[in-house]
């Protein structure tokens, strides 16, 4: 799964590194290195055309599924065409950019925090699906998952799953409202950054608390 992740860089410079110097922007998220649910993050997406960045509320589930299933942040890959999640798949194909993500490992009471990023420290262009229309009663009912698939190599060591992860222009193409769903599932499968590219380090505990903030969270620790 996908829990927290750094997203420390402007949605501006993201949207630069897209080659979206014409996205239409609604989105007053600042940069954080701690990202957790239930707060509002940038998105990209296409809508009627236009390239937008719009803020969206980091957990999700529809309307119907109140009482009959829980809140989500992740969606899994193998899932995506399933009644669930087919309708985003279709209308709500997102990207959330990031700089990293954190997984934890160990026993309860003393899991111990990794950030994990690109080894070239590229940026990362993260799928996600969303609801983009208004809520009505809860928040969730217009907010984003992250996609994550199975893990692979020695990312098993960390965790079993893992965000998918495109680069810039299979990014585009997965927000291409042309592209259907079967061939967005196919892009995503045989595009997906490897494993390989990611390395990993400790990090401060300090990314345990929601509200946490700042470049010193994302430093190696010392062993």
């Amino acid at each position: 799964m996908c829990g927290r992740f750094d997203q420390s860089q402007t949605a501006r410079h993201y949207a630069n590194l897209m080659g979206w110097t014409d996205a239409v922007f609604d989105s007053e998220s600042a940069p954080t290195t701690n990202a957790a649910p239930g707060t509002y993050r940038p998105v990209f997406h296409m809508q009627d055309g236009e390239h937008r960045v719009d803020d969206v509320f980091w957990s999700y589930r529809a309307k119907w599924a109140e009482g009959k299933v829980p809140i989500a942040i992740n969606a899994r890959f193998e899932k995506l065409a399933n009644r669930y999640w087919s309708r985003l798949l279709k209308n709500g194909r997102g990207i959330v950019p990031a700089e990293g993500w954190y997984e934890w490992t160990g026993e309860k009471g003393h899991k111990q925090p990794w950030h994990i990023h690109r080894k070239d420290h590229g940026p990362l262009f993260l799928l996600a699906l969303a609801n983009f229309g208004p809520f009505v009663e809860n928040r969730a009912e217009a907010g984003f998952v992250l996609v994550t698939d199975d893990a692979s190599g020695g990312m098993l060591d960390i965790h079993d799953r893992r965000p998918v992860v495109l680069e810039a222009d299979d990014a585009r193409l997965w927000l291409d409202p042309g592209l259907s769903p079967q061939q967005a599932i196919e892009l995503a499968r045989q595009s997906a950054v490897p494993a390989d590219a990611f390395e990993w380090h400790k990090v401060s505990t300090a990314v345990n608390r929601a509200g946490a903030d700042g470049p010193q969270i994302t430093l190696p620790l010392d062993d």
